[in-house]
């Protein structure tokens, strides 16, 4: 139950440290597999504290918390909860403030959150705020703090290197711009200060500089922590960069491009420059006195942040008995045919111990006999019993950088691919975790998409965004790459009908990796596609659909998954089951009372040399109701910007209503025409 200011000041005043931030997985198998990786990331890596993001207007909130007790009472680490206070009632900013007392959470993050749009949230339950306490801005959030609960929680606020860009706001993004409202935070109460992720060190190194140099004196001793985030893939940091508005110097851009094509390189080039960017602001730092820390934006994911960490020295020394050490023993001499061969001693290796289990080495399976040597030899039955549990830190951290078979397993899911990866990940969905959102400001929306009245407006909307005329619609804030080009025109037709696409690819048939439209992956690979695309359709256009695909020579041509927002759900899964349970009853095949077992699809492969098939893109049922959820949730989101009982925001609620979300995967991945010519007749 520490406060990160306490923990900070026990520090020696010339030391390092550092924090993780995660946020609450979409669906319950990542859930499940995130509080292993805390419990190796908290075990190998030992960071300061962790943060917790929340959810826009509250709706991961619940998410958020259970999160945020594993961290703080299971696994006992030092946590910062999130806490936005737009959009969000004061019911329930007040509960969840004692919830975080109850759970032991002694420390907050307080965040504006989503542009206000306090008529649409106003909980009629709530009473009538004072003056003083309407939540506009973070610094309304920390005063309330302050005033309800007094020195009980330690405070954060954000800031941004390189200035908050917002189209309300009438210059464009600059720290000058933000002071005064960093000011007003600190004066209000807050105890520290934890940055946006940024990447240029020249503008980090300016805000620092500026900051400590305030003629109010307001940061003169407060702490700032540089947030971080490790490059897990190319897409995904062009991604969160441009919602971030935070800039890629062109040297490092270059380095990036340069391996754009393989993730592989491109983590590992990552993980170069993050260090890099981490040895800079140590310099930077060393002019204020006292400790160095530094935030990571994890995304959920271990193996770059760990190698991260290690590289840079930021992992602090354990005890005896968690350091112990992961290093083998000198083997004994091997006899050869009576003869003595020298063996190197394995300590000069200076590597990690390989084993998992208890035993302090590595031994040799030994097939049809009994072991000679016990301590360097075992028998089939013996190497076949379940491992003890990891008992250093040198192998917990060896496990995070991925190292070994166990290495691997715990870090499957290292390159992600935002929806389109394994639902069982904890990195599976959204790539900031915050829930439902339109990702722009209502003014931007407003600009963008205008005020539909007909669905013959909407119509015009994706099909302007097809032809690249629009940047963003409300499910999608990024453009087109050159393979929807190939597409485009069947894609135009689709959405001419109202029916609109979401998401989309063509069929490819081993092309190379380093195709300049198709590839990817390491070099002298194939990449294989299947065809699909995922749209929203009126119900009684699917009711037609949907006979068509449950015809009989739809079988194995294609897979679907269907749903609407009252979580009505039909797929090529439930169909085959049904028919089986069908014909079992009838006595006109042979029983099969196998359960609902839902498939896999996966819809990009690829083979490359010395590796396995690589599988980067599916879909499946548990994928799919994630993400439906939020789909469907961006309709009210999108009708929240106009008044209510407008034409516009009943027309979208209204659709949100009828429509049903459908997901069409064609197997013939030689038949490039195949899935159009079937959604077109």
């Amino acid at each position: 139950m520490e406060k990160i200011t306490d923990k900070v000041a026990a520090l020696p005043p010339d030391s390092n440290y550092f924090s993780l931030e995660f946020f609450p997985p979409k669906t319950a198998m990542g859930f499940a597999n995130l509080r292993d990786r805390l419990e190796r990331m908290a075990r190998g890596l030992r960071p300061l504290f962790v943060n917790v993001t929340w959810g826009a207007g509250g709706s991961t909130a619940q998410k958020s918390l259970e999160l945020a007790e594993i961290c703080q009472r299971e696994l006992g680490l030092t946590t910062c909860l999130h806490l936005t206070c737009t959009n969000m009632s004061r019911r329930l900013l007040d509960k969840t403030l004692e919830d975080a007392k109850v759970l032991g959470i002694r420390n907050i993050l307080a965040l504006r959150g989503d542009p206000p749009r306090a008529a649409e949230y106003h909980d009629e339950n709530d009473p009538e705020p004072t003056d003083d306490e309407e939540f506009s801005w973070a610094a309304d959030l920390v005063r309330y703090i302050k005033k309800t609960h007094g020195d009980y929680f330690c405070i954060g606020v954000a800031a941004y290197p390189e200035g908050h860009a917002e189209e309300a706001h009438p210059r464009e993004q600059s720290l000058e711009h933000d002071l005064p409202y960093l000011v007003e935070k600190i004066q209000a109460g807050a105890d520290f200060i934890m940055t946006q992720l940024f990447f240029d060190i020249d503008a980090y190194e300016h805000f620092e500089n500026t900051l400590r140099d305030h003629p109010s004196g307001a940061f003169k001793d407060v702490i700032i922590i540089p947030g971080l985030m490790p490059i897990q893939s190319y897409q995904m940091i062009k991604r969160t960069t441009k919602l971030s508005h935070a800039k890629i110097p062109p040297a490092l851009m270059a380095r990036l491009d340069a391996v754009k094509g393989d993730d592989e390189k491109v983590k590992m080039e990552g993980v170069a420059i993050v260090s890099e960017m981490i040895e800079r602001i140590k310099e930077i730092k060393s002019r204020t006195p006292g400790p160095r820390g530094f935030h990571f934006y994890t995304l959920n994911l271990e193996k770059a942040v760990a190698f991260i960490a290690e590289r840079t020295n930021l992992i602090p020394p354990g005890t005896p008995d968690e350091d112990e050490s992961a290093i083998l023993p000198d083997f004994p001499q091997l006899r050869i045919n009576g003869s003595s061969v020298p063996t190197r001693s394995i300590q000069d290796l200076s590597t990690r111990k390989g084993s998992i289990g208890s035993d302090p080495r590595d031994r040799v399976i030994v097939a049809n006999q009994r072991p000679s040597h016990p301590d360097y030899e075992a028998s089939p039955l013996e190497a076949g019993l379940p491992a003890e549990p990891v008992n250093t830190r040198a192998n917990t951290l060896a496990i995070s950088e991925g190292e070994g078979v166990l290495g691997r397993e715990a870090t499957w899911d290292d390159f992600p691919n935002g929806r389109w990866g394994d639902a069982r990940s904890p990195a599976y969905g959204q790539i900031d975790g915050y829930g439902v959102s339109l990702h722009v400001t209502v003014p931007q929306a407003l600009q963008l998409w205008g005020s539909p009245k007909t669905t013959e407006d909407i119509n015009n909307i994706f099909i302007r965004h097809l032809k690249g005329e629009l940047s963003a619609i409300p499910w999608s804030e990024e453009g087109f790459n050159d393979e929807t080009e190939t597409i485009r025109d069947s894609l135009i037709e689709l959405n001419s009908r109202g029916w609109w696409s979401l998401a989309s690819q063509p069929a490819v048939n081993g092309l190379r990796s380093d195709d300049g439209t198709f590839g990817w992956g390491p070099e002298n690979g194939f990449v294989f596609q299947k065809a699909f695309v995922e749209f929203f359709i009126p119900s009684a256009d699917w009711r037609v659909l949907e006979a068509k695909l449950k015809q009989p020579n739809m079988k194995d041509a294609v897979c679907f998954f269907a749903t609407n927002a009252a979580g009505d759900f039909v797929s090529t899964d439930t169909i085959n089951f049904r028919a089986r349970m069908a014909a079992d009853a009838e006595g006109t095949a042979e029983a099969d009372h196998r359960p609902h077992e839902p498939s896999t699809n996966a819809v990009t492969w690829g083979v490359f040399p010395g590796k396995e098939i690589l599988t980067p893109t599916i879909i499946e049922e548990v994928s799919f109701r994630a993400w439906s959820e939020e789909a469907f949730g961006i309709w009210s989101e999108w009708a929240k910007i106009y008044g209510k009982g407008s034409d516009t925001q009943k027309l979208l609620e209204d659709l949100k209503q009828d429509l049903w979300l459908v997901n069409v995967i064609h197997h013939d991945y030689l038949d490039k025409d195949g899935l159009w010519k079937l959604l077109s007749q």
